[in-house]
């Protein structure tokens, strides 16, 4: 049959008077690029939700135009696009409002600190946005190494540890790079990790948490203050999650902050 002559149900009058603040497409898994500090551009996997408004008088919106668009920035999604992005959405399905949102795996190639062998090292990242505000999110999660100062200050010797993770979220405008923000992170514990080790490596990392222990409330401030002398950013979070080696709970400490224009 013609297209022509194809009833368009989503487009036909609703009259029950309730708008719908989001409808969409959720949780797509879909290959993209997105900028990376030292290569230029990185490949990988996304989970993408795509929502816009719909009007109390509008029955439904058109589902595959967010594929179709999707498609279309497929080569390249990044903090520098996300707003045409948006506006796209908001033209194609006849919207006032429009909401964009990844999650996604990012490898750094990261060297260990003696025998300098090299492995990558996932960080998971989502970067978020919203047609009503001027300004995107970004957030970040490093797992790192936190080591307790109680537990080394009353000890004879040794000191619990842990790997914990310390999630940063960002809104700003401009580019903020993943690199800078996983590094801020990793220098705010007690020692940063690694994908491979060699023994040497090994004792370094061991040494190093030790002369360096770190509440998680250390790590939450530690981070912040950094975060406050980092350029563009208009308001942060900074979380540590310690997952306890010695008790049946997590630590959990966090600091948000508004910076502003």
């Amino acid at each position: 049959m013609p297209r022509k002559h194809l009833r368009d149900l989503q487009s036909e009058e609703d009259r029950r008077n309730l708008p719908i603040n989001k409808v969409g497409v959720k949780n797509i898994s879909y290959p993209i690029v997105v900028l990376d500090k030292a290569e230029g551009e990185q490949h990988t996997v996304a989970r993408v939700n795509m929502y816009v408004d719909l009007p109390h008088n509008f029955r439904g919106t058109h589902m595959s135009r967010f594929v179709e668009l999707l498609n279309r920035y497929r080569r390249g999604i990044s903090t520098l696009n996300i707003r045409d992005i948006l506006a796209e959405m908001k033209s194609q399905l006849s919207a006032a409002t429009a909401h964009f949102e990844i999650e996604f795996p990012y490898f750094i190639t990261k060297r260990a600190p003696i025998s300098m062998e090299e492995a990558k090292m996932e960080y998971t990242c989502r970067l978020t946005g919203n047609s009503s505000v001027d300004y995107y999110t970004l957030e970040v999660r490093v797992p790192v190494l936190s080591l307790c100062p109680c537990s080394k200050e009353i000890s004879a010797y040794g000191a619990h540890n842990q790997r914990s993770i310390i999630t940063i979220t960002i809104k700003a405008r401009d580019r903020i790079w993943i690199e800078d923000v996983v590094k801020l992170a990793e220098e705010s514990a007690s020692s940063e990790i690694y994908s491979i080790l060699k023994r040497e490596d090994e004792k370094y990392i061991t040494e190093r948490a030790y002369d360096n222990p770190m509440f998680v409330e250390d790590m939450v401030r530690s981070a912040a203050e950094k975060l406050q002398t980092m350029d563009g950013i208009l308001w942060f979070s900074v979380e540590s999650e310690n997952m306890e080696s010695i008790h049946n709970h997590s630590a959990y400490a966090m600091i948000e902050h508004e910076i502003g224009p």
